[in-house]
């Protein structure tokens, strides 16, 4: 039997990898990207060797629960690997570790289920900071400037005030958008009132992400009450790291559009005003009296972005896939 070595050591047949992969890819994997993973190898040595499966089938479950693929998906993966083989189905033991592994995945998400936002199922704000930290720790390795490596890829999709059920599904429509344009692979956040930002390499193919994220968009957000709320296009520019950590959490607070009302109590309606129309003293309707100075003045109000982003380079609206970005960096 010809055989090759990984790059554990561990002696693999010839093409194993592969036909599994092929299987899995042609007839239940969604992402072929992000299919290999090295507990692969480990499951595929065990299997050839007619060791325990156990403890390797373990280890992949466990790192399938951790990239978000669901149970179904990797059950059907590990399938897919016993038929590249010639065997009908995995044993009983290795279906119940992958499972294990997979449970224990979800159990920890469970506990780091503070740093999710319920409506997108992205992260929060605060998670990427903590991975913003890693990235600079990783430029700093490498003695390389910040935004050599990485930059902030920013998505606005408010066309604007929404509340309630249409927020929530314009949320999760995004969010699933975003997840399935950068993959698991990029950290990325949600920051109110539709902002949301992604964490890029600076040799990712930006513009082909970004023309599959609007696609997926104007396909999510197809109903109607959703799809008054959403830009068109939506819009997407990249901003390069900034010197330092603690510059970036700044430059992110000040991308984040808190929703209207957060932060401030909502007025109360003039008592002489309810169920009419008329306008209050202030000359600005029901609310105008109410409001604090300067609120409609302020980003609160309307919804606007909240510092231009003119220091980064825009992803074209109109933009061909043969024509260069220009901006920071780049030239046309």
């Amino acid at each position: 039997m010809t055989t090759n070595i990984d790059k554990d050591g561990h002696a693999l047949p010839q093409g194993l990898r592969e036909r599994w992969r092929s299987e899995s890819v042609a007839s239940v994997w969604r992402r072929p990207s992000d299919w290999y993973h090295p507990a692969v190898d480990a499951l595929a040595v065990a299997v050839l060797a007619d060791a325990d499966p156990s403890g390797a089938a373990f280890d992949l479950g466990r790192a399938r629960g951790e990239h978000g693929v669901g149970i179904g998906e990797a059950l059907d993966d590990l399938v897919c690997l016993y038929r590249s083989t010639g065997r009908a189905m995995p044993p009983l033991d290795a279906v119940r570790a992958l499972n294990e592994g997979w449970s224990d995945a979800q159990a920890d998400l469970v506990v780091s289920g503070a740093c999710i936002d319920a409506e997108t199922g992205l992260p929060t704000q605060q998670y990427l900071t903590v991975r913003l930290a890693e990235a600079y720790l990783d430029a700093e390795q490498e003695d390389l400037d910040p935004a050599m490596l990485h930059g902030l890829t920013v998505v606005d999709v408010a066309a604007g005030h929404v509340t309630g059920l249409v927020r929530a599904a314009r949320s999760a429509a995004v969010g699933a958008a975003l997840r399935e344009a950068f993959g698991s692979g990029h950290p990325m956040a949600t920051l109110g009132g539709g902002v949301f930002v992604v964490l890029t390499r600076t040799d990712d193919a930006i513009e082909d992400h970004v023309a599959e994220l609007r696609a997926d968009i104007e396909r999510r957000c197809a109903d109607r009450d959703v799809a008054v709320t959403v830009r068109r296009p939506v819009r997407v520019w990249v901003e390069p790291l900034p010197e330092t950590h603690a510059e970036a959490v700044q430059r992110l607070g000040h991308l984040a559009r808190p929703e209207p009302w957060e932060g401030i109590p909502r007025p109360a309606e003039p008592a002489d005003a309810a169920g009419t129309d008329a306008p209050s003293s202030g000359g600005s309707g029901r609310l105008g009296a109410a409001l604090p100075p300067g609120v409609l003045a302020a980003d609160l109000w309307p919804y606007g972005a909240a510092e231009s982003p003119a220091r980064g380079r825009h992803v074209a609206d109109e933009h061909r896939p043969d024509e260069p970005l220009t901006g920071p960096g780049r030239t046309a």
